[in-house]
């Protein structure tokens, strides 16, 4: 099995990325979470989950491990296949997907397209447990993977603009603590402002 693939982002649509990896093109079946992180022509780096079928072999990939978590704890459920995961992770980010099975948030599940009540049920029944006792599942790791991620990809982006390190930290730190929710872009253009 794959555990990522490394490479330049050869194509980028919502629905999937093209990444070149040694003169290889993989394509990647992507969530729209991980495709607002992604930039065509930009070296990324997706965590993959390969699904085996009779007629093909899909490769499904995401920004963060915890986001591939996330998918394959969702295509555990009866009633969720890939597809069904990938649509569900493309309407709620991680978070608001781990805090609507937490708090069984029946509506919000039901908010996704195609998601009825009796699979909106089987979800929060069957992964309340999982999400609560799993350590990479926790809801709070959760928050936290997701800003390092965030700070981590920031920091590479405005080091690679020339900004040196101690002083992008600094500043991610104070971003980060007033927009603990921004995304990607946000939290590089608020950063660019304070450097």
């Amino acid at each position: 099995m794959y555990e990522y693939v490394k490479g330049l982002v050869a194509e980028l649509n919502p629905a999937y990325a093209v990444v070149e990896a040694n003169g290889i093109g993989y394509f990647v079946n992507i969530s729209l979470t991980s495709y607002s992180a992604l930039r065509q022509g930009e070296q990324t780096q997706l965590f993959l989950h390969q699904v085996v079928r009779e007629d093909a072999h899909l490769l499904f990939g995401f920004v963060t491990k915890v986001e591939r978590e996330l998918f394959r704890q969702l295509i555990t459920v009866n009633g969720v296949g890939p597809n069904t995961a990938r649509l569900i992770l493309s309407s709620l980010t991680p978070q608001e997907l781990t805090n609507a099975i937490l708090s069984e948030n029946l509506v919000k599940l039901k908010s996704v397209k195609g998601i009825g009540a009796k699979t909106a049920q089987r979800i929060i029944i069957d992964l309340k447990d999982k999400i609560n006792l799993s350590g990479e599942m926790d809801a709070a790791e959760i928050f936290a993977a997701s800003d390092n991620t965030i700070k981590k990809d920031a920091l590479l982006t405005l080091t690679t603009l020339g900004f040196a390190k101690a002083a992008v930290e600094k500043v991610l730190d104070k971003v980060l603590k007033e927009k603990p929710d921004a995304s990607l872009e946000t939290v590089i253009k608020l950063s660019l402002n304070y450097l």
